[in-house]
């Protein structure tokens, strides 16, 4: 389903493509009597710039009414309804997404990107400045740490690359339990989730925005700056593992962007990453949850 696309910005370039199909939702089993009222959430792909997603395949049992919704923006959601389901029956509620992935090249010239200045900030991108659930950018170390990246406001790309540099010479890839930006400093280690934070505290105690990209088993950094019209874009980079600042060359489908979501079955909780969930009132139901690529 092609929507949501932001705007392409002069200078940017999109490398080879790859189509895979990724498959997403829940069945449910009511294993110990019937249940009632149960709703479940699943994310899937949709567009960005460097993505394009079209849904091939919706395979739903009677007894599930299923819709799709944004969340925050970044998140398309599969939204599950199961008003009854009798005992020992099974719901299926699988969606196939048919994926087109870009990889993404760096541009020719970045000194024509200048610092955005977070007062005129558009709506969307404003959240990407403050903290999040492991990205604590207020933190005073993190601050002063911040300090020692002097990034010129009309040339900020080696000022931003600077502190990529810095992340991945001072925290080493150990993949493990996350702890997020603040232990991963402490430790001098972190796995991907971990390093990803240190550069985006960092980028946004600098007044950079950023925020965190998933991907199936892994997630990187993207930063955002202006080209000399105030039109903005997202840059990424890879932080653990194979080096690329401001160019990404995995091709596996974006589940999800951000990194500060508001928990649409509980507002007072703030999330990182959009699982899947399933809540009900009556019933003990079952419920394997699929996500996975698959060939067609």
């Amino acid at each position: 389903m092609a929507q949501f696309r932001e705007p392409a910005v002069q200078g940017t370039k999109l490398g080879e493509s790859a189509i895979q199909y990724w498959q997403a939702g829940m069945i449910i089993t009511a294993r110990s009597g019937p249940c009632q009222g149960l709703v479940g959430t699943a994310p899937i792909p949709t567009d960005w710039p460097e993505q394009e997603t079209k849904i091939v395949e919706e395979d739903f049992s009677p007894t599930a009414k299923v819709s799709y919704r944004m969340v925050e923006g970044t998140v398309k959601q599969m939204v599950v309804q199961v008003p009854f389901l009798p005992p020992g029956e099974e719901c299926r509620a699988v969606v196939t997404v048919e994926v087109k992935r870009h990889s993404q090249l760096p541009p020719e010239d970045p000194d024509l990107f200048v610092l955005p200045d977070k007062n005129k900030l558009p709506r969307s991108v404003r959240p990407y400045l403050g903290p999040s659930p492991g990205i604590e950018t207020t933190s005073s170390r993190i601050e002063s740490l911040a300090k020692q990246f002097e990034i010129d406001p009309a040339k900020p790309w080696a000022g931003v690359e600077a502190i990529y540099q810095w992340v991945r010479a001072n925290v080493e890839h150990k993949p493990g339990n996350q702890g997020g930006a603040m232990a991963a400093l402490k430790s001098g280690t972190g796995d991907h989730e971990d390093l990803t934070s240190v550069f985006i505290a960092l980028c946004r105690a600098s007044d950079v925005p950023a925020r965190t990209v998933w991907v199936k088993g892994h997630c990187y950094p993207e930063f955002y700056l202006e080209d000399k019209e105030g039109t903005g874009l997202w840059f990424p980079c890879q932080v653990a593992g194979s080096p690329a600042f401001g160019a990404m060359p995995d091709h596996r489908p974006i589940l999800e962007k951000g990194d500060n979501f508001r928990s649409p079955s509980n507002r007072r909780e703030r999330k990182r990453y959009l699982p899947e969930t399933l809540d009900g009132a009556g019933g003990k139901p079952s419920v394997k949850f699929v996500r996975d690529l698959v060939s067609r």
